[in-house]
């Protein structure tokens, strides 16, 4: 069972979420939150597979809320809601630890299918949607100085799969491409995770890009 907080402050938000969990036999709600810091506190007190996160939020937000419930190092996974047309905030949101964004316009049974793959590990939600908003906002960023220099400890296939992963492909895309197993490809991305200190696969995402390896989407 995938256990889930929502937290957005909007009450008819979380009921039309809730609804559609509710008739899941395998996602449940454990916990709703109208703001960050009552978030931060039923993550660290319930300890749910995944919190559902809106940006915008009275009080402490979305970004300083995932902040904390990732920094606390639990199981607990954040994936954060967004419009993307309008909220400049979701790079920063992601670079607080987001494992994945939903967008509010999506389909009620996405957004629960979005909430079953971040539980799986997965961390990146519509590859071809993330990598336009990491993209938009990433050129908004100062690029660190600093980002060329963390991937002196990849080898070139691993600079490669990480140009893919920047490019939103998925692991099976990923092999297809290079003509490897899915295996294999896996084998790469745990190498990759460990050696950037990357706490997951949208974290590597923002890295292609910081990195140059990645051209912003026009």
């Amino acid at each position: 069972m995938i256990r889930v907080v929502l937290a957005d402050d909007q009450p008819l938000v979380r009921a039309a979420l809730e609804m559609v969990i509710t008739e899941t036999t395998d996602v449940e709600v454990v916990g709703e939150a109208g703001d960050g810091a009552e978030a931060v506190r039923l993550a660290a007190e319930l300890r749910p597979d995944v919190v559902v996160m809106d940006i915008r939020m009275p009080g402490t937000d979305g970004i300083e809320a995932t902040r904390q419930v990732t920094a606390a190092g639990g199981p607990t996974k954040v994936v954060v809601l967004t419009t993307f047309d309008e909220d400049e905030h979701v790079y920063a949101a992601l670079r607080a630890g987001a494992s994945g964004f939903l967008v509010k316009d999506m389909a009620l049974d996405d957004i629960l299918a979005a909430v079953r793959v971040v539980a799986a590990g997965e961390a990146l939600i519509a590859p071809s949607v993330t990598r336009r908003l990491i993209g938009a906002f990433a050129a908004q960023q100062p690029k660190p100085a600093r980002a060329p220099d963390r991937l002196a400890v990849i080898t070139e296939r691993e600079r490669e799969i990480l140009t893919l992963v920047g490019r939103g492909l998925s692991n099976s895309e990923i092999a297809a491409e290079l003509v490897l197993s899915i295996a294999t490809v896996k084998t790469y991305m745990t190498r990759l995770l460990a050696k950037l200190d990357a706490r997951d696969r949208v974290q590597l995402v923002i890295l292609a890009y910081e990195a140059g390896l990645v051209s912003v989407p026009g």
